[in-house]
């Protein structure tokens, strides 16, 4: 019982976050927020994925701007393929794939982020979940609000990037297949 004689609320559990917790092969996510132009090229290409899925043992998670609520799916996945927008001072549409090996190699969030990838990543290192990272970041120069189109040399970025995570997220699980049967 709590002071003033209110009890606890019920522990919240993974179902009732609509959250499975089976372990995870490979996890491809996008995020980003769809609503600020090139920020949301990660769901974007997470969309054209759903479209054309790369095969068994890969799961699609749109993640928005979930932040904090994407945990319990990171912390199921063995692997991560995730896509996102950066201001890295590149040209836009540049698409750079980085394989960080901890929480402090993951690229600074755009500040449409409340809650950043490298504070999830950094989350999920601390409970001692830190899975082997895929990230494609596409470089972005303006984040237009309140709008759904991507600005011409980010969505020219769109098919290459397809491409190459359908590939690497196809790869990843024929690679986990081969070590669960061994």
């Amino acid at each position: 019982m709590l002071a003033l004689g209110l009890s606890a609320p019920p522990a919240l559990d993974a179902a009732d976050l609509g959250v499975s917790l089976a372990p995870i092969p490979v996890l491809v996510v996008g995020v980003g927020n769809f609503l600020m132009g090139d920020e949301g090229v990660g769901v974007h290409l997470l969309h054209a994925l759903e479209a054309d899925p790369p095969g068994p043992g890969v799961r699609l998670l749109d993640g928005g701007t979930g932040g904090v609520n994407l945990l319990p799916a990171i912390e199921a996945a063995r692997r991560v393929v995730m896509i996102d927008a950066t201001r890295d001072g590149r040209p836009a549409g540049t698409v750079t794939l980085l394989r960080p090996r901890c929480a402090a190699e993951l690229p600074r969030g755009l500040s449409a982020h409340d809650f950043g990838v490298k504070d999830l990543f950094a989350a999920a290192a601390w409970l001692g979940r830190f899975p082997d990272i895929y990230l494609f970041t596409v470089s972005v120069e303006t984040i237009h609000p309140m709008t759904l189109e991507l600005s011409p040399p980010v969505a020219a970025s769109l098919a290459s990037v397809l491409v190459a995570v359908r590939h690497l997220a196809a790869e990843l699980a024929h690679e986990e297949s081969l070590a669960a049967t061994a």
